[in-house]
C-alpha cells in the first residue's frame, strides 16, 4: 500500500477500518457485495455499511469501489486498484 493508502486508513473511523479489511479479505474470492450481508458478518445494520462505505469510495486504501445496485439492498463492486 502507498503512503497515501496508509495515511487514509489511519484517517478511517473503525467501523470504516472493518469494514475495508473484510473487503480485501474477501475481494480475492468475489467481487460483489450486499450492504446487508457484509453488516451481518460484521455485526453492524445495512443502513452503517452503506454509510461507512460512502467515506470508503474517496478514500486510497487499494481497492475500487464503486455502487452497483439496488435490487433489495445496495451492492457494492469491489476490485483491487490498478
Amino acid at each position: 500500500m502507498s503512503q497515501a493508502g496508509v495515511a487514509a486508513s489511519a484517517e478511517l473511523s473503525e467501523k470504516q477500518t472493518r469494514i475495508l479489511n473484510h473487503l480485501r479479505e474477501a475481494a480475492g474470492e468475489r467481487t460483489y457485495f450486499k450492504s446487508r450481508l457484509v453488516a451481518e458478518e460484521l455485526d453492524m445494520t445495512a443502513k452503517e455499511v452503506g454509510a461507512n462505505m460512502r467515506a470508503l469510495l474517496a478514500a486510497d486504501h487499494g481497492l475500487e469501489i464503486e455502487k452497483w445496485g439496488y435490487s433489495s439492498g445496495t451492492t457494492w463492486k469491489v476490485t483491487p486498484a490498478e
